[in-house]
């Protein structure tokens, strides 16, 4: 599959690029405190929005499921996370602003659709909150205070099913989990319990040696385990790995990259992993049936 290139037209750096559902259109986010909305069909594309309602760099986007409209988050650091909705006239509006937190807004994403419009935002004020959106239009709030003291850099979440779910029979109810990486060099895992979060696991996992720079829950499909990724400023990418409930996470080194390294990202099926470091190097790791990873492929910048 042949590369496309894409021109955005930001004035300034590019910070994320979300697709959406389908594969269709690219929302970007950038310093010039603009989101713009890209469609995207064969070898071509256009672009179809820009959205002004930032005051700061916007560090983050992120589409919701289909299930629920033409709905993208952002987050920046003017302190906002803003909701956008598309109308039937293919126009974005601003559906709703959270001005919670009292710094930037480093990090946000969307729970799985299972659980709903549900969306989870970590700051540099040390703080997590989880929106979520009522059938009336308003939104619930809860939040994790001081998840990360001295600033949360990145969430994801885990995969609604429990890790049983597919083994036996009867359904389960969705679990709603949390991933969260900081600037104290940890990464922390969360779960609701009766409407509250807590540390589903004590301690922190502490592994790195410098801030976490992005966390990601992989999709488990299945799978037997709970894996989580972690990317930090230390050069390492760290696969974190819990067997069953209530089981001790365990730390594998990925690689010492030698450079920051500022993304991690699961395919679908979990079975792939995408690392991007600051040398602008991305590469493709897969998991062996002898539980070691392996480089797959590198992606030329």
């Amino acid at each position: 599959m042949p590369a496309q290139k894409i021109e955005t037209g930001h004035e300034d750096a590019l910070h994320d690029v979300a697709m959406d559902y389908y594969g269709k259109r690219l929302a970007t986010a950038s310093s010039d405190t603009t989101i713009k909305i890209i469609g995207i069909t064969g070898s071509s594309s256009q672009q179809l929005a820009v959205l002004h309602g930032h005051k700061g760099p916007v560090w983050g986007v992120a589409w919701a499921h289909p299930k629920f409209g033409s709905i993208l988050a952002s987050c920046s650091y003017d302190g906002q996370v803003i909701i956008w909705k598309e109308n039937n006239q293919n126009e974005w509006l601003q559906a709703h602003v959270f001005n919670d937190h009292k710094s930037s807004v480093n990090s946000i994403a969307w729970s799985p659709h299972e659980l709903g419009l549900c969306l989870a935002c970590g700051s540099s004020d040390g703080n997590i909150s989880v929106f979520t959106a009522r059938d009336d239009g308003s939104w619930d709030t809860t939040r994790i205070e001081q998840a990360h003291p001295v600033g949360v850099t990145s969430v994801s979440w885990a995969p609604s099913t429990a890790l049983s779910a597919f083994i036996g029979s009867g359904l389960l109810d969705p679990v709603q989990k949390l991933a969260s990486g900081g600037c104290d060099n940890m990464v922390k895992v969360w779960r609701l319990y009766n409407g509250s979060w807590k540390m589903d696991y004590s301690p922190a996992l502490q592994m790195h040696t410098d801030w976490v720079r992005d966390v990601a829950w992989a999709p488990n499909l299945g799978l037997p385990k709970s894996t989580i990724a972690s990317a930090s400023q230390d050069g390492k990418v760290i696969i974190w790995t819990c067997g069953k409930e209530g089981e001790q996470w365990k730390g594998t080194i990925l690689k010492d990259f030698k450079t920051p390294v500022w993304r991690v990202s699961w395919s679908l099926t979990g079975n792939l992993l995408s690392v991007a470091d600051a040398n602008n190097n991305v590469t493709l790791w897969k998991e062996t049936v002898d539980d070691e990873w392996q480089e797959v492929n590198a992606v030329e910048p």
